[in-house]
């Protein structure tokens, strides 16, 4: 299972989402997620993970959060 794919399938406990939807370039906005959502869905992440993920204005896009999680 790739990066992306873990992703989604944390991201689909937030809101409804087609698997496979998905893409590196699909920005949070489009998914709708608020603050909030995005601060949950990284302590999600990090337990998935065992990462840390800091969620600041360069966290824009799923495949902004794969490369942080894939290099951590």
């Amino acid at each position: 299972m790739t990066t992306i794919e873990k992703i989604e399938q944390i991201i689909g406990e937030y809101k409804e989402i087609e698997p496979g939807s998905l893409k590196a370039e699909t920005t949070f906005e489009e998914l709708e997620l608020d603050s909030l959502d995005l601060v949950d869905m990284a302590m999600a992440c990090e337990d998935t993970f065992g990462k840390t993920v800091e969620v600041d204005e360069n966290l824009k896009t799923v495949g902004d959060l794969a490369k942080i999680l894939d290099a951590a």
